[in-house]
């Protein structure tokens, strides 16, 4: 038997990445780890780059990538906003991995006219994308 639902949709600023009926969402909020469900009291609140994991009203899982963005919660919905969502199978691992690499190389050697905060965002994108990816294969070897 199905779990109690909500109305879930994940928006990017390009397109509807997914509109449907969910029972639990899991995000990363600036402040922790939310994990969101039917009767959820109001929020909203940013998110930081990272997962976004969903139980579908069949009880199927779906794993996305967020850049960060926006989460709101109302009584009978929930939303998501974010500048980038990619699919978990989406992700392309060697480019995140290139782009991890040279972020950390750019702080490496940052002179004094680096921008600091731009390499930490770009860093901390690249990680989270690596983590959904790794996330994923944990799951497919279960």
């Amino acid at each position: 038997m199905a779990g109690i639902t909500v109305q879930l949709d994940i928006v990017s600023a390009e397109n509807n990445i997914f509109s449907g009926r969910v029972e639990h969402l899991q995000v990363s909020g600036v402040e922790g780890e939310l994990g969101i469900m039917h009767g959820h009291s109001p929020l909203l609140t940013k998110i930081k780059p990272g997962m976004a994991r969903i139980v579908k009203q069949d009880g199927g899982e779906e794993v996305f990538y967020l850049s960060g963005g926006i989460l709101e919660v109302q009584p009978a919905s929930i939303s998501v906003l974010a500048d980038v969502v990619l699919r978990a199978n989406d992700i392309d691992e060697a480019a995140a991995l290139e782009a991890k690499r040279r972020a950390e190389a750019d702080m490496a050697n940052a002179g004094a006219d680096f921008n600091y905060a731009a390499a930490a965002v770009e860093l901390a994108q690249a990680i989270a994308q690596l983590r959904v990816v790794e996330t994923i294969k944990k799951g497919l070897h279960r």
